[in-house]
């Protein structure tokens, strides 16, 4: 297998008629179609639909139906409105004749306004000072699903290094919190890419931080997960290709078979660049939830 995979491969779509793209698929070992992918390819479609002085500052995103890892997705893009300052487009994913992803999003150019920030990036160790999660499975990868193992490279795209150390491996108690610094490569200078790239790596880890304070593992067999909804903000610039960003994630509450999550994403500098919500399945097959 090809170890060198670029993520923009994945990210630029074909044209098919005025508002119609495909997007290839990238099976990453798991269940299903990974989310990440199918938020981060809406979002390119909808983005040749609008001016290029237009950025995406939101998009709301909804998984109707799991995805085929094995076709491509064909994305409908929708013209809602184009005004002075905002432009808002419908998007729908498409597979086997069947809308599997729903989402809206939202373009603004460039204005001037009121500035502040609250959160404060919390004191963590840098990324220099952590390992590569990916290498951390290389070492186990006997004890690893195989279809786990033959996709690893599909991973590499995007170096994630986890403040916490969890194992799923050894699945023990943990607050839910996760803290991950994340960095693309080969994306260019475009933030128009960088932008469908974090999209992309936003749905990583983020649902599991439910899981994290019952002590469950997600390779666990009896564990059912998938995301619900998916919503990400754009604060500012940044670009993901040439600085690690830190993704702090947590878990305010889980019930009813479903969790819930939500995340700021931090630069160097301190700066917060994007938040993220989602809402996904938590099941445990067999039990009440």
């Amino acid at each position: 297998m090809n170890t060198h995979i670029k993520l923009t491969e994945l990210l630029t779509l074909e044209r098919l008629e005025n508002q119609l793209f495909r997007g290839q698929s990238w099976d990453l070992g798991f269940k299903a179609l990974f989310g990440g992918q199918v938020m981060a390819q809406a979002l390119a479609a909808a983005q040749q639909t609008v001016e290029e002085r237009r950025k995406a500052h939101s998009f709301h995103g909804y998984f109707l139906l799991p995805g085929d890892p094995n076709i491509p997705v064909v994305y409908d893009v929708e013209n809602i409105r184009d005004g002075r300052s905002f432009a808002t487009r419908r998007v729908k994913g498409i597979q086997h004749g069947r809308v599997i992803f729903y989402m809206t999003a939202s373009f603004q150019i460039e204005e001037v306004g009121m500035t502040h920030q609250y959160p404060s990036m919390p004191d963590v160790p840098g990324p220099e000072e952590l390992e590569s999660d990916l290498r951390f499975y290389e070492r186990y990868l006997e004890k690893l699903p195989k279809h786990m193992v033959e996709k690893l490279n599909f991973h590499k795209p995007i170096d994630m290094r986890s403040v916490q150390a969890i194992n799923p491996l050894e699945p023990s108690v943990h607050e839910p919190v996760r803290q991950v610094w994340m960095k693309a490569s080969d994306l260019g200078s475009e933030l128009n890419m960088h932008q469908c790239a974090l999209a992309y790596a936003s749905d990583y880890y983020f649902l599991i931080t439910a899981v994290q304070p019952h002590g469950i593992s997600t390779l666990n067999r009896n564990l059912r997960m998938a995301t619900i909804d998916h919503a990400m903000w754009f604060h500012r610039p940044f670009s993901f290709g040439d600085e690690w960003l830190l993704y702090c994630m947590e878990s305010p509450t889980a019930g009813g078979a479903r969790g819930l999550a939500r995340g700021q994403i931090f630069n160097q500098q301190g700066e917060l660049v994007a938040s993220t919500m989602q809402e996904g399945l938590v099941r445990q097959i067999g039990e009440n939830s």
